[in-house]
Parts: C-alpha cells; sequence; structure tokens
C-alpha cells in the first residue's frame, strides 16, 4: 500500500502503540457496561476511573471536573450550548478564528435569540486586544478563545483575556485541542485567572478519534445536550466508550512526558522548513506571532492550495489544504479573512503539521517535492497563458 510521509498531525495522529495496546482488552474479554453492577461493569467503571485521573492529572485539573465527550466538537457544544440553555439570552462573544465547532454552535444561539460578538484579530493572528475590550463592554454572558489555532498554530494568551473578563462575570471558555500535548498545559492555573471550561481531544494526542473532555468549574451550571441516564454527573448520558476513554487517558499520560524536549526538537525543524520556504517566495501566515512549534502554515504566490495539496499527496506527502473548498463553491479560510489575507492568497494555503517522529530527512526531502511540484504548475500556468 501506498503510504505518503505523514505531515497533517493537526488533523489526527496516529494512535500510539502502547495506546492501542491498552484500549484492546476492552473491546474483547473486559468488555462490560460501566454502569453494570457485577464484576464485568466493576471493572469498566474502574478503568474510566483512572482514566479521568490520568486526563485530569495531565491537564491541571481535579478528575471530579473531567467531563468525557465524544470528541472536542461535543465538548465545546456542550459548553456553548449547555451554558446558555442554563441563562436568559444574551451576548455570546467568540474571536473570529474559531473552529466551527465554536463558531457554527454560537450562529444557532443567534438564530435562537442570543446576539453573537465574533472579536476581531489582527493579521498575525492574535487576538485583537482593542476589540476584546470592546467586547467586554458589552457584557457578554459567554465568550469563547480558542488557546491555539488549528491551522496557523498561533497561541492566545488566553489567561491574559480571562483575566480581562472577571469584572464581566461572563462564563469564559477556551479550546484547546490543539494546544494540548504540544505546550504546557494547567486547567488550575487557566482557572484561577477565570477559565470557567477547556476542551481536550484525544485524537490529536495519539489517542484515538470517538473521545475527547471538557474540563469544566463545578460552579458552572450547563444544561446536558445529551439526557438519559445520567452519566458524567447529569452532563452526558450514554453508554460509555470504554475502550476509547481508556486510550485517552493513557494517551494524555504520554503526551505531557518530556513535552519541553519534544517541542523544542519539532520546533527546530518546522524553523528549519520555513526558512527554506521564505527562500522560495513562500508567505507564512502567523510568523511574527507565538506559535505551536509544530505548525506551518504557507502559500506559494499563484498557486491554488487544493491543487498543490493533490500534487503532493501523489508525490508522497500528506498535508492539508487551508481552504474549505468544492468545486462549485471554493472559499478561503475564514481563519485568513479575518487576519486581513487577501482572498486570492488565502485560497493558496497549505498546513504543514509536524509530529514527535517527524524527520528533518523528511523536511529536506518534503522541500525537495514541494520546489519540483510547484516549478510544475508554474509552467503549466504559463502555457495556458
Amino acid at each position: 500500500m501506498f503510504q505518503p510521509t505523514y505531515l497533517d498531525h493537526n488533523a489526527t495522529t496516529p494512535v500510539h502503540p502502547a495506546v492501542l495496546e491498552a484500549m484492546l482488552p476492552y473491546f474483547s474479554r473486559l468488555h462490560g457496561n460501566a454502569s453494570s453492577r457485577h464484576e464485568y461493569g466493576r471493572a469498566a467503571r474502574r478503568a474510566i476511573d483512572e482514566a479521568r485521573s490520568r486526563v485530569a492529572f495531565a491537564a491541571g485539573a481535579h478528575p471530579t471536573e473531567v467531563v468525557f465527550t465524544s470528541g472536542g466538537s461535543e465538548a465545546n457544544n456542550l459548553f456553548i450550548k449547555g451554558a446558555a440553555a442554563a441563562m436568559k439570552p444574551g451576548t455570546v462573544a467568540v474571536s473570529a478564528i474559531e473552529h466551527p465547532c465554536v463558531r457554527e454552535p454560537a450562529k444557532q444561539l443567534a438564530r435562537a435569540g442570543w446576539r453573537l460578538r465574533e472579536i476581531a484579530v489582527d493579521a498575525d493572528c492574535r487576538v485583537a486586544s482593542a476589540d476584546f475590550s470592546a467586547a467586554l463592554a458589552e457584557r457578554p454572558e459567554l465568550i469563547s478563545v480558542m488557546l491555539a489555532n488549528n491551522e496557523t498554530g498561533v497561541v492566545q494568551d488566553v489567561a491574559a483575556f480571562a483575566g480581562q473578563a472577571r469584572s464581566t462575570h461572563s462564563w469564559f471558555h477556551t479550546d484547546a485541542v490543539q494546544a494540548f500535548g504540544k505546550l504546557p498545559l494547567n486547567f488550575r492555573e487557566l482557572n484561577g485567572h477565570g477559565v470557567h471550561a477547556m476542551t481536550l481531544s484525544a485524537h490529536k494526542i495519539g489517542g484515538p478519534k470517538g473521545a475527547g473532555a471538557l474540563i469544566l468549574d463545578k460552579r458552572i451550571e450547563l444544561q446536558p445536550l445529551i439526557a438519559g441516564g445520567g452519566h458524567e454527573r447529569g452532563l452526558r448520558s450514554g453508554t460509555e466508550n470504554v475502550p476509547a476513554i481508556v486510550g485517552f487517558g493513557l494517551a494524555c499520560e504520554l503526551a505531557t512526558l518530556s513535552l519541553a524536549g519534544k517541542a523544542a526538537r519539532v520546533g527546530t525543524l518546522r524553523d528549519a522548513l520555513e526558512r527554506d520556504l521564505t527562500e522560495l517566495g513562500a508567505t507564512i501566515f502567523g510568523a511574527a506571532a507565538p506559535r505551536l512549534p509544530n505548525t506551518v502554515y504557507f502559500a506559494l504566490p499563484d498557486i491554488d492550495g487544493e491543487t498543490l495539496v493533490a500534487r503532493l499527496d501523489r508525490a508522497g506527502y500528506a498535508v492539508a489544504s487551508g481552504a474549505a473548498c468544492s468545486s462549485a463553491n471554493p472559499e478561503a479560510s475564514h481563519v485568513l479573512l479575518a487576519m486581513g489575507v487577501d482572498a486570492s492568497l488565502a485560497r493558496g494555503a497549505v498546513r504543514v503539521s509536524l509530529g514527535s517522529d517527524s524527520t528533518a530527512s523528511e523536511m529536506r526531502d518534503f522541500l525537495a517535492a514541494l520546489a519540483a511540484t510547484a516549478q510544475q504548475l508554474n509552467r503549466m500556468s504559463a502555457l495556458a497563458h
């Protein structure tokens, strides 16, 4: 089977071998329902409790603050819709660069009588301090600012923004899906600054798809999205996905081991790649801001991102386009447009996201393939004109 070099770790990561091994027994001999009162059920409950403690420890939280979900999208929806259902309609403020699983539920609230306030970002993808202050003056009930952007990798000073928001008594949430496992993260510290909820996802850190968590200050009242048997403190009913939760717990533990060393090594690869990309004439988005150490988001002049991604895939490199495209209606990245990037350049965006196993030789080979592919596309464009 043809297997391109994988450079799309912000989309998903391969399951760590130790995580897979830990999960396997819960598909077979340890198959019990955690709500059952016999030994099979008790074994499943113990496994969930251990995983909850592992997630909490890795995230700097207390186990009772961990609410397991099916992933980051559900966790984000649980906070935004669940919090809104517990209060009268008001203003929900979200940054203009949030993931769709924050933006879309916020838009749903707007259609249900809430006011949606998008907070602007600057040209480097940083939340604009002046506009954040202006948004606070509108006394929002709910605020969501992501910790690290999934496209540019730009990191926001969430602690500072949450501290500013304390005077408004807003409920403050941060989507930390991309930051977790790449940067040091401590919910207790963030909570001390005024962050009330934080979203995590297993499949971004070497865990399985289908597991995530909302880390929630227990003083915050939410209405559940899913009603039923009262699982997860009544906040997320449904029979627990024990294998995925077990894998999530171990993945959290593994992801935070030697975090600084892994980040430094990957960051060195990223910096070298960006220097070479700049020599090819690439624009690096968010380069002047603090960013995740593994993320490169760039565009080459006059080259369509979707086309480049497809060509690179055939050349043996799996990367991502920054555009949400269909053949009928190509759309530039809402993140880049919020940064003020021209739509034509934004449609050329390509994201490379490295993993802990990425190597310098892979970067050199990728750059050579990119240069050759770009040359071919430019030649074809010249002939067409």
